[in-house]
């Protein structure tokens, strides 16, 4: 069957033009002999229902069956046209087959191929039970296939045999309506052939020279520039602009980001989504859209838009030749561009792997792994957050947004939340037009453009890292990928150095307590002696604290242990250094500070145990100080004056501060 929907303009202008003049006889006999084959049937659809609409249109002066409901079906069975159609709930069906309304004339010319009559009350179908139904077949001209039924409801009641004959009158009519419109779309389909073969030559020779230009570059914005040269050569009433994913941006004012959120862009996804040709009218114009694909992907969509001009099948075929041989090119000149970007990437990912694993501290190496990104990203800003599984919140680590550091959210906040919950990157192109959801990060930066991806460890989101950019579009998909990589020596750093720095927490730290250990307690007070001039120490030593083991269980004495722990703590500054010294003995070091001081400190300890702790207990403190005026100047010299300081508090009554 001929190609109709591709050769609408021709199609119109024979039947405007050629077609009225001619009488069958004048057809060429080739026409003539045509006929629809087996193989067709299933495509007449839209023949069928073009020539309900011939026929309708001659059929006005002549009232057949006037007042009944005329319906065409497809020989599958579906509707393909009507005249007449019922309004409200007694619309007719779309699918006319026996299984789906039972018994009817329709179906009945449908299954035996000859004209049948039912009445109201025979029918099934709730629908029809208010009509008397024919049905007449309709058939190919040579092979005398079934290629329709033409289907006639009228009143419950009212149809009789005569009106039946009109039907199949009207079915004959019809079918010389089909036979035309099929003759129609025949002589249209080779007078179009006859152009395109003329025209294709041409075509050959221009595509030849494109196809050698383009092979001839190995830069893509050579091969971008190429192509749309050409186009404009060929095609100068059309308006071609090429729309580019994120993964290049171009300075050719015609090349452009391929927007998906923007509803004007939908013919151009659509194409870019499915790597198919698409195309729409919109009155005159027409607009087509032409994937620009290589072998291992779509890269964008070249969009050719003529308002009122003609473009056929061979245009169309010519710039899907070109825009394919456009895409090889662009994919061999990006892959070029690719595997020199490439190797400096491995570089600045090889030194950046050596400097986070050169060192353990996790500020020292955030700090650089945020220099490192804004360098290789050309980014505006970068957060690495680390993310706490117990307090369910994103801790910004490090910034260069200073105000921003230490920053919390919630874990489900912002994109931080998105990823903590899919586990997958983020890129954005941008963020005022297309907002998934709400991100202060963004907001108080002023970004656009963003590029997201979590940091894991065993399958577990341990952090997230972002990239931000004011403008939008700034990030490509390669930007995208090579994030990724990076993410994962990321999220290996943090999780070395923060197992690191917990290892660390728990050699110097007491279980029970929290306070520091004793070994760590006096290396702090070494360093400290060898660059202040003074420092202070005090010892605090639960009193009976065997009686109250013995009295309530070593349960409870933990439990006063710990308060007593807290209330120190509670007490000090951030720069003094508590440490458990011994069983129930808690020691402090306060740098730089007076005797006097340091006793009232104790004073406050000693008073706020006995207050707070339950059950109550109390507590006796030894005082010493060191300062550079000392014959010597040692830990061991300041620990052995608190200790006696402590003795002497403890024979003396208990709960009380003693100053050695």
């Amino acid at each position: 069957m001929a190609n109709h929907d591709g050769n609408r303009g021709i199609t119109r202008y024979i039947q405007a033009n050629v077609l009225p003049s001619l009488t069958p006889s004048e057809l060429p006999t080739w026409v003539q002999r045509q006929d629809l084959s087996e193989a067709d049937l299933p495509y007449i659809q839209a023949l069928l229902t073009e020539s309900f609409a011939d026929w309708n249109e001659q059929a006005e002066q002549f009232p057949w069956l006037a007042g009944c409901s005329i319906v065409l079906l497809h020989p599958d069975g579906t509707k393909a046209a009507c005249k007449g159609e019922p309004d409200g709930d007694n619309r007719l069906p779309a699918n006319w087959k026996t299984e789906r309304i039972g018994m009817t004339a329709a179906g009945s010319a449908l299954q035996t191929c000859r004209p049948a009559l039912t009445r109201g009350d025979e029918h099934e179908f709730e629908a029809f039970r208010f009509f008397d139904m024919m049905a007449a077949p309709m058939f190919t001209r040579s092979s005398g296939l079934l290629c329709g039924v033409l289907v006639g409801l009228m009143p419950a009641g009212q149809a009789q045999a005569g009106e039946l004959k009109l039907l199949q009158a009207a079915a004959l009519h019809l079918r010389s309506c089909l036979y035309r419109r099929f003759e129609l779309m025949l002589l249209g389909d080779h007078l179009h052939s006859t152009e395109l073969v003329r025209r294709e030559e041409r075509r050959s020779t221009l595509l030849f020279e494109a196809m050698r230009k383009l092979n001839d570059h190995i830069y893509v914005e050579d091969v971008l520039s190429e192509m749309l040269g050409i186009l404009d050569q060929v095609y100068p009433f059309c308006c071609a602009d090429l729309f580019l994913s994120q993964d290049y941006s171009s300075m050719n004012e015609k090349v452009k980001p391929l927007a998906f959120h923007q509803q004007e862009m939908d013919l151009c996804w659509k194409a870019f989504m499915d790597g198919e040709i698409r195309e729409e009218f919109q009155g005159t114009n027409r607009r087509i859209a032409f994937p620009l694909a290589g072998k291992q992907g779509v890269y964008g969509v070249m969009l050719l838009e003529m308002r009122g001009k003609p473009f056929d099948e061979a245009d169309l075929r010519f710039v899907t030749m070109l825009t394919g041989v456009a895409g090889t090119a662009f994919e061999k000149a990006k892959l070029h561009e690719q595997a020199n970007t490439l190797v400096g990437e491995l570089r600045l990912i090889n030194e950046l792997t050596q400097r986070l694993n050169s060192s353990l501290k996790l500020k020292d190496t955030m700090t650089f792994a945020t220099d490192a990104l804004l360098d290789m990203f050309k980014a505006d800003y970068c957060f690495i957050l680390q993310l706490d599984s117990f307090k369910a919140q994103f801790t910004v680590i490090a910034s260069n947004v200073p105000e921003m550091t230490t920053e919390v959210f919630a874990a489900d906040y912002g994109f931080c939340g998105v990823m903590l919950s899919t586990k997958e990157p983020i890129i954005l192109s941008d963020y005022h037009n297309a907002t998934p959801v709400h991100s202060r990060i963004m907001d108080e930066t002023i970004s656009r453009s963003l590029l997201a991806s979590p940091l894991i460890i065993n399958g577990e989101v341990i952090g997230a890292v972002l990239v931000t950019h004011r403008l939008p579009n700034h990030f490509s998909y390669d930007n995208y990928k090579l994030l990724q990589v990076l993410a994962a020596h990321l999220g290996l750093a943090v999780s070395n150095a923060t197992m690191h720095a917990e290892m660390r927490r728990m050699v110097i730290t007491d279980n029970l307590t929290g306070l520091f250990a004793r070994h760590y307690l006096n290396e702090r007070i070494q360093r400290r002696q060898l660059r202040d001039g003074s420092g202070s120490l005090i010892l605090v030593d639960i009193d009976h604290f065997k009686k109250i083991n013995d009295t309530f269980g070593h349960q409870v004495g933990d439990v006063i242990l710990m308060q007593v722990s807290s209330i120190v703590q509670s007490a000090i500054r951030d720069s003094d250094i508590a440490a458990r010294w011994g069983g129930e003995e808690l020691a402090i070091y306060l740098p730089q500070l007076g005797l006097e001081q340091t006793k009232r400190i104790a004073e406050r300890i000693r008073r706020r145990v006995e207050e707070e702790t339950d059950p109550k207990v109390t507590v006796s403190c030894g005082v010493s100080q060191w300062t550079t005026a000392d014959e010597r100047v040692s830990v061991e010299s300041l620990f052995y004056r608190a200790d006696m300081a402590l003795y002497d508090a403890k024979h003396s009554g208990r709960n009380n501060v003693a100053v050695g």
